[in-house]
């Protein structure tokens, strides 16, 4: 099986008379307040997924990852994972802190650093702009003046109360991955319902692997994006009527979307990859928004990598759409006929369909799927 970025998936749940000294050291410590999106960090570095951090970025490796796209000893890696707060909480802050969510202990971080990040270049570099319509900009103008770096203890991990079915940690898939002999194993990210493009480039995929895995995140996510609970009805009757079930396991991603674009698809290759998977999709505009990045932009930053560096297998597929001529979906590499002769609606149709109460055509979308997102818009499921 592929080996975890940086050759050893973390694990930062501790557990007996390390955990037993924490929750009586715990109550007696200051205490930071997560959001959502902290929170989720926490809980991906806790698990593995952001293996090799084992904690929230030091000003070191941060200004290293923002710079260079690599942590201080020369790893890959190309986002921030760190925790802000307000200056006047780092003066009040110790060597240890209590991390809560809704005032219950979940973690307790060891305070190594403390930094002020240059935020106008952080947006720049990561994302590529400075403008505040972009939400990754948007957030970081919203956020504390102070970053805290240093290794996490979960003494508490939260319960989640959504999709316990499909709440499956990196060492879980691995191990389901190794009782189905899934050697070569694709992933898909996603956070939007899937459409016959999707579908069609997950199965050429799947032509080429052992099996997938539909692994989408249900972290924060931007104000107009569908809930992960619409999403994921539409994943189990896609999945229900038109995939092999032996070569398909979906699962969620607890992690939050950052729309870094390029940026963001090494990040969650690299995510993948500790899960335990050997490629993975790239399609048109990853992890994009608006239009902050080129169509392909997530496809070309692999290259600037060794592929022993990323270690994981990116599979780059082209805008695909059904054509009337060939009766299939194709992309430009395979079809010769004008798009006038493809079926491909933009996302603003889609929705304007959808909030209308019309299907999209069958060629677009799945009449399960589309019956799903039909009823979400009438009655707005939340998050």
């Amino acid at each position: 099986m592929i080996a975890p970025h940086g050759g050893t998936l973390i694990n930062r749940i501790v557990e007996g008379k390390e955990r037993e000294a924490l929750l009586a050291k715990a109550p007696t410590l200051p205490k930071i307040e997560l959001d959502g999106w902290a929170l989720s960090d926490v809980e991906m570095i806790a698990i593995g997924g952001f293996s090799p951090l084992d904690g929230f970025m030091t000003k070191r490796d941060y200004e290293a990852v923002v710079k260079n796209r690599r942590l201080a000893n020369g790893l890959v890696w190309s986002i921030p994972v760190t925790l802000p707060v307000t200056s006047a909480q780092a003066k009040a802050l110790q060597d240890e802190v209590a991390l809560t969510a809704n005032g219950a202990i979940v973690a307790v971080l060891q305070v190594e650093d403390r930094y002020t990040p240059d935020k106008a270049v952080e947006v720049q570099q990561v994302f590529g702009t400075t403008d505040p319509s972009h939400p990754g900009v948007k957030r970081l103008e919203m956020i504390g003046d102070v970053y805290l770096g240093g290794r996490i203890s979960v003494i508490n991990r939260p319960k989640p109360t959504t999709f316990l079915p499909y709440r499956l940690d990196p060492a879980d898939t691995r191990r389901i991955f190794a009782e189905r002999c899934w050697k070569r194993v694709v992933a898909f990210q996603t956070r939007n319902p899937i459409h016959r493009a999707h579908e069609y480039i997950q199965k050429c995929a799947l032509e080429i692997c052992d099996g997938m895995l539909l692994h989408p995140i249900v972290g924060e996510t931007k104000g107009d994006d569908l809930s992960a609970a619409v999403r994921m009805k539409s994943y189990e009757v896609l999945l229900a009527s038109y995939y092999p079930k032996d070569r398909v396991l979906l699962a969620v991603n607890p992690a939050s979307m950052r729309y870094a674009g390029p940026r963001e698809a090494i990040f969650h290759a690299l995510i993948r990859k500790n899960y335990g998977c050997t490629h993975f999709i790239v399609g048109r505009d990853h992890a994009g928004v608006g239009k902050f990045y080129g169509t392909y932009d997530a496809q070309r930053i692999f290259e600037e990598f060794l592929p022993e560096e990323i270690g994981i297998t990116p599979l780059n597929f082209e805008n695909t759409a059904y054509c009337t001529v060939c009766g299939s979906m194709v992309s430009s590499k395979t079809c010769p006929h004008p798009p006038g002769r493809h079926v491909s609606l933009s996302g603003t149709k889609v929705r304007e369909l959808l909030l209308a109460g019309t299907p999209p055509p069958p060629e677009v979308s799945r009449p399960e799927v589309a019956a799903i997102l039909i009823e979400a818009m009438r009655q707005p499921a939340t998050k």
